[in-house]
């Protein structure tokens, strides 16, 4: 009988595995070349938001962007570059990371992609570190291989 049990264990236990193993999603080639491809271009542009190019960061957004923000409402390309520099001339040196564990990136057919994520802003404000952890989601445009961000939703402040 102990047998029997045993054996009625061990077909339910790797009939579940099997059942598990060919229900998960595959990623495909194209899936993780988009995934690399946003995160370079994540990578490269708050690069530049490290250092302060602003012009350089001008490029990384579609002129029609929209900036959603939970803390400030909707707004325009020129708005979030005013935005950026006055965040440039504070007295702090802000510098934003990537949660890199967190980071999603899914395509849009015939768009572009969506990249979500967690990220990390820090400071040393009056002789302290002030870290803001933050998620967001922005959509690129594929324009002839040309990416740029046409949406932000920036949220969890």
């Amino acid at each position: 009988m102990k047998n029997l049990i045993s054996l009625f264990l061990s077909i339910s236990i790797c009939s579940t595995a099997l059942a598990q193993s060919q229900t998960e999603k595959k990623v495909s080639f194209t899936e993780k070349k988009l995934f690399d491809k946003v995160a370079k271009l994540d990578s490269s542009l708050f690069a530049a938001y490290n250092s302060k190019n602003l012009d350089l960061m001008k490029t990384y957004f579609t002129k029609d962007l929209e900036w959603y923000q939970d803390n400030g409402g909707l707004i325009g390309f020129e708005k979030v570059f005013e935005n950026f520099n006055s965040i440039f001339n504070r007295d702090y040196d802000l510098k934003r990371s990537l949660i890199k564990e967190s980071l999603e990136v899914h395509p849009i057919d015939g768009y572009g992609a969506i990249e979500i994520g967690n990220h990390q802003f820090k400071h040393i404000e009056n002789g302290k570190l002030e870290v803001g952890t933050f998620k967001f989601l922005m959509i690129w445009k594929n324009d002839n291989g040309i990416w740029k961000i046409a949406r932000v939703v920036s949220y969890d402040h």
